[in-house]
């Protein structure tokens, strides 16, 4: 079988020989998606299988079209562990900095062995960073690797991995997909994983909730510099009014984003203080939104990012979409540049 990722595989090696005997933690991101919660479920089942005590922490809740992917399985909140006298490595995934699984994890926290990532703004935050930002999802990366080394990939360890890459790939569409997107698939379906049950568990039950709260979002889309940028807003009180919750948020964007001619999408929730949190989603990757997020101390990928404002900001929506003009005309200056 073809090597995927030698270099993050040997390296995970040394991480394992250098946690033995060790109590472990594995930690996701504020608002998991299938790519979070994926990479829990896999990596604590593979360290599991290898004699490790292992278990997982998130800021928030699985959400409910995800929880089939951690069946037997008990995942804790901040609260269960903060104050917890045990010691625990900690191996936080799909975390593009420290912070992303909040301030009270990272002080729990402060001194993470390991982080596996994907994303393009991640600096590296532990001594063993396997981090690839060409990978489409921390899945890929946790796929290859457990393949490379030859270890144990259960049913469900492989159900969680393609759900991992099936999301953050929007189902194999995106540009990050590549043939080793789909080659790791197809080893994870060899081994277990059910797309079909994976597709109707993440796309076909969706809430009344849900389904107000895009009537609502559709309603709210703004095309901004010439027609390129479609922009939608959430106001304060729109969970409330609508039954929905965060979780429902989840593929929103993508609607701003499929407009034809419109070149990158954004949604916008506001927050009854003032304060914003916005994912950002471009067609190409030449875009960067990486760039824009991290004008306002968020990060993520070229094509997805996002940003959470935890102070009140004037002028934000004027903001953002100068911010998202100044890189269009980048990238058409670029275009018009001698020998592109």
């Amino acid at each position: 079988m073809e090597k995927f990722f030698p270099p993050l595989s040997q390296e995970f090696d040394r991480l394992l020989a250098s946690l033995a005997g060790q109590k472990l933690v594995v930690i996701g991101h504020a608002r998991p998606d299938g790519d979070c919660i994926g990479s829990q479920v896999a990596l604590a089942r593979v360290l599991r299988s290898r004699g490790f005590d292992v278990i997982c922490v998130n800021p928030d809740p699985i959400p409910r079209r995800l929880q089939f992917l951690a069946q037997g399985m008990t995942f804790y909140r901040t609260d269960d562990v903060l104050h917890s006298p045990e010691q625990r490595a900690a191996i936080f995934v799909d975390c593009a900095d420290h912070a992303r699984a909040g301030d009270r994890l990272k002080g729990r926290y402060p001194a993470p062995v390991a982080a596996i990532d994907h994303h393009l703004s991640n600096v590296g935050f532990a001594p063993f960073s396997l981090v690839d930002s060409a990978a489409a999802a921390t899945c890929e990366i946790l796929a290859g690797i457990f393949l490379d080394l030859g270890l144990t990939i259960d049913a469900q360890t492989a159900q969680a991995l393609f759900t991992g890459i099936m999301t953050d790939t929007g189902q194999f569409r995106f540009n990050s997909t590549t043939r080793r997107c789909f080659v790791l698939a197809g080893e994870l379906v060899a081994r277990g994983a059910h797309p079909a049950d994976a597709g109707y568990q993440l796309y076909e039950r969706e809430t009344e909730g849900k389904l107000k709260l895009l009537q609502h979002f559709l309603a709210s889309l703004r095309l901004e510099c010439n027609r390129r940028v479609c922009v939608g807003i959430l106001p304060a009180g729109i969970f409330e009014s609508t039954g929905s919750n965060t979780e429902d948020t989840e593929g929103l964007v993508d609607y701003a984003r499929s407009i034809d001619g419109v070149d990158i999408g954004a949604l916008i929730e506001e927050r009854a203080d003032g304060t914003f949190k916005a994912s950002l989603r471009a067609k190409d990757p030449a875009y960067r939104l990486d760039l824009v997020a991290a004008k306002f101390n968020g990060g993520g990928h070229a094509c997805a990012a996002g940003l959470n404002l935890k102070q009140n900001t004037e002028n934000f929506y004027a903001r953002l979409v100068a911010a998202f003009a100044e890189r269009l005309a980048a990238v058409d200056a670029a275009k018009k540049a001698p020998g592109h």
